[in-house]
């Protein structure tokens, strides 16, 4: 069973709170656009951080992270990206990815709009957690965590900042 936080769209703001409400997870996974390696750094200080880069990430992030990442948490396969889109709107540059071989979490952020929904096609439990940073839009700030037990996501719970 490991615990995990969720972020995406910080756009190089770092927030104290990231460290206090990420602290007892085993896992931090960011989904894009990042923006700055004091964001990555303060992060990994805290636990394993695994993530993608997004279209505002800059070469060093760029370097250090891949457009997309798969991998295994527990028994749940995973994939995520920066710009996924939504069950029926994916974005074309992911579609065949997600299609040939659907996860069971598929994780995606850019819209800066917090969304969890079940695609009944794929069998995959989608998650975007919003925005974490101050750039953009939104009027909430948000973060996810949650658990993942075997195949079983559990306890998600929205942080708004």
């Amino acid at each position: 069973m490991k615990r995990i936080g969720l972020l995406s769209d910080t756009h190089g703001y770092w927030d104290e709170r990231y460290r206090r409400y990420f602290s007892e997870c085993d896992e931090i996974w960011h989904a894009g656009d990042i923006g700055s390696m004091q964001v990555v750094e303060g992060l990994q200080d805290i636990c394993l951080l695994r993530a993608v880069c997004g279209n505002i990430d800059g070469g060093d992030v760029r370097r250090m992270f891949p457009t997309v990442l798969r991998w295994k948490c527990e028994e749940a396969e995973i994939m995520m990206t920066h710009i996924g889109g939504y069950p029926g709107h994916y974005d074309p540059r992911i579609r065949k990815n997600l299609f040939s071989h659907p996860p069971h979490l598929f994780i995606s952020g850019h819209s800066h709009i917090l969304k969890v929904c079940y695609d009944d096609a794929l069998g995959t439990l989608h998650i975007n957690p919003g925005a974490a940073g101050i750039q953009g839009w939104q009027q909430v700030r948000t973060l996810v965590r949650f658990t993942v037990d075997n195949l079983a996501f559990r306890d998600l719970e929205v942080i708004e900042l």
